[in-house]
């Protein structure tokens, strides 16, 4: 999730900190303005409005240009660090960098040794992992790989790359990697629902979770795991909940393009859709629409049918620009 969602989803509450898109890491130093685009809560001491902290995440194979990036992200106020061994894109890994590095556990210690040397102490540097490339084989290699070269803390998502996002997520594969290590291991993969996440606590051996795509279809998902852990009171959200972090959404990136804002928007109804009757049907409702105007007066019709009086407590998603 980039900025404007992590802005969104940090106001809602119950995140303990975020992660970014990652930077690829391609032979070259960056300025300050790429760490700041990719992460502009850099400028608020690296946290988002809420006071969640951001941690900036790279990804690369070579273990100098790693270690420099890193140190610049650091001095520029980045809260931690974070090395991806876990993005299974296929134009990713050509370029030496993701998933594929799960096959040579020695750069992986490469490059985090580099890293974490290059580091200030107080700053931590974490990393990101899968099962493995195209099998499991190597999973306890890579993550003692990782502890080896001083890593704080090691998040593993419970598939290999083959398999990419397609369930099950295999949690019990964590717990055998954290009873291999001595550093905290967060799990991933698969916590749509709180359900999910008593599951993979049992399953994985810990309480310690990292969520994607589950945060982005149910936005209130970690204050709903809290509540089940009795560490606070929280009504779930309902269809108006959604719909006004939804409009906040679109105003914040009116500046796209029409097609552009419409993909993006429709990207997070699809989301909320998954495990909502009524958002599944704004979604169909507004699919087919690219141009602002008819996109704006289908979601708003949607709404509508969907909820009368919604846009009557949420205000309505059309703003007069938006209809121009």
């Amino acid at each position: 999730m980039d900025f404007h969602l992590r802005e969104l989803v940090t106001s809602v509450g119950g995140i303990n900190h975020c992660v970014t898109e990652f930077v690829r890491v391609n032979q070259q130093l960056y300025p300050a303005k790429v760490f700041h685009r990719y992460c502009p809560e850099l400028a608020n001491q690296g946290k988002t409005l809420a006071g969640t902290p951001v941690h900036v995440q790279l990804l690369g194979s070579d273990p100098v240009c790693m270690a420099e990036n890193a140190a610049k992200a650091a001095s520029l106020g980045a809260p931690a660090i974070d090395l991806n061994f876990g993005c299974p894109a296929k134009t990713v890994n050509k370029s030496q960098g993701g998933a594929v590095l799960l096959q040579y556990p020695e750069v992986l210690h490469q490059v985090a040794t580099a890293v974490r040397k290059a580091v200030p102490a107080h700053v931590p540097v974490s990393a990101k992992m899968r099962l493995g490339f195209k099998d499991k084989s190597l999973a306890l290699d890579n993550a003692q790989a990782l502890e080896s070269a001083g890593i704080q803390w090691l998040t593993v998502h419970a598939r290999t790359k083959t398999e990419g996002y397609k369930p099950p997520a295999h949690w019990e594969w964590i717990e055998k990697i954290r009873a291999s290590v001595q550093i905290p291991v967060l799990a991933n993969g698969e916590i749509w629902t709180t359900d999910n996440a008593i599951r993979c606590e049992a399953v994985a051996g810990t309480n310690l979770l990292m969520i994607g795509r589950g945060l982005v279809a149910t936005p209130d998902l970690a204050l709903r795991i809290r509540r089940q852990y009795g560490q606070l009171e929280h009504t779930d959200f309902q269809f108006r909940d959604y719909m006004i972090l939804f409009k906040r959404l679109a105003e914040r990136l009116d500046y796209l393009t029409d097609k552009q804002l419409t993909d993006r928007l429709k990207q997070w109804l699809h989301y909320f859709a998954m495990h909502s009757p009524e958002m599944a049907e704004v979604f169909r409702s507004v699919r087919t629409f690219r141009e602002r105007p008819a996109f704006f007066t289908a979601l708003d019709n949607a709404l509508t049918a969907a909820d009368q009086g919604a846009t009557d407590q949420t205000g309505s998603i059309v703003s007069d620009h938006h209809r121009s």
